[in-house]
């Protein structure tokens, strides 16, 4: 294990660990299991053996928000939102006072719902805060366009203030900090007709799977920081679900999508973005334990779920 990248948002090198065990943005038992697999793991030892000093938040505590859910929409046609908004709200706080304490935030999921946590806490700390989310999906339904109604669907919109008038109450807390020019997406192959319409209204910067079979990943992770941080000055918030990947390599997630980045295309994002010197924070989400047929399954997700966090935070191969 080898680190050369300098960051100079966190010169100290110091991370928090925030632990986010939350499943109730999605339908699917055991991705509030996600942290407990990978920090068993060994994931707090390998980041300091890269020469970060870490602390691990719980800021959910002892309550298991997952007894609270429900599966049937509420009038705003989406599930959960209460309990939803009560989990982000605890985790937003603990991702800005981690940053405002010069800390490097690593938040460990858990559902991408509380992209809408990470993202608005990083964007109050540092306004200038840019956004590369790296997922099959866009995340970017509002409660107006989302058919499911699981919220790990919306968390962009809600940062964004798309169709803020379709928000339940519970979500007015949240700050729609986040301009349209501060986003891109990378992986992206299933993305819902409402979204489409979304990131073509806002000229959003989305880079699928067709862009990235015919440029590759270096040019795509390269056109995607053209766009939201031309000058390389701005701090990046990485948020990575790890069905980016394709499933033959990340088989323990929620919602696979056959397609995806290599394992190695996957870990190349992570370790660019670390070679910039601007990573300021990073998610890693939607690790799901109890869906893989085998145990090599689950080994392999939370090994590349690892191996994600470690390349954004320094790891190389030389």
């Amino acid at each position: 294990m080898t680190t050369s990248s300098q960051y100079k948002f966190v010169p100290n090198k110091n991370a928090s660990i925030i632990l986010a065990p939350f499943s109730g943005g999605q339908p699917k038992n055991g991705v509030e299991l996600g942290p407990e697999y990978i920090m068993e793991a060994g994931f707090k030892q390998q980041v300091e053996e890269l020469g970060w000093n870490t602390e691990v938040v719980e800021p959910l505590g002892k309550t298991n928000y997952n007894d609270l859910q429900s599966d049937i929409k509420d009038k705003f046609g989406v599930k959960n939102a209460e309990v939803v908004s009560s989990v982000c709200h605890k985790i937003h706080d603990a991702v800005k006072d981690a940053a405002q304490d010069g800390r490097l935030p690593v938040t460990i999921g858990g559902d991408h719902s509380i992209g809408t946590a990470t993202v608005s806490g990083m964007l109050e700390h540092n306004p200038n805060t840019c956004v590369l989310w790296i997922d099959a999906h866009a995340d970017i339904n509002s409660p107006a366009t989302t058919d499911s109604g699981n919220l790990h669907g919306c968390p962009m919109s809600f940062v964004m203030g798309i169709h803020k008038e379709s928000y339940p109450p519970c979500f007015d807390w949240v700050p729609q900090n986040l301009k349209p020019s501060k986003i891109a997406y990378i992986g992206l192959r299933d993305v819902d007709k409402g979204e489409k319409q979304i990131l073509k209204e806002y000229d959003i910067a989305a880079f699928s799977m067709y862009h990235v079979d015919k440029y590759g990943i270096g040019k795509v992770v390269e056109m995607a920081l053209d766009k939201i941080n031309p000058k390389r000055d701005c701090p990046i918030h990485l948020s990575y679900d790890v069905d980016a990947i394709d499933p033959s390599f990340v088989p323990a997630t929620g919602t696979r999508v056959q397609g995806g980045l290599t394992l190695r295309e996957g870990l190349f994002i992570a370790e660019d973005v670390a070679a910039t010197g601007l990573l300021s924070s990073v998610d890693i989400v939607e690790t799901n334990p109890l869906l893989g047929e085998h145990e090599n399954h689950v080994l392999d997700t939370v090994s590349a779920a690892c191996a994600i966090g470690r390349c954004a935070l320094g790891e190389s191969l030389l």
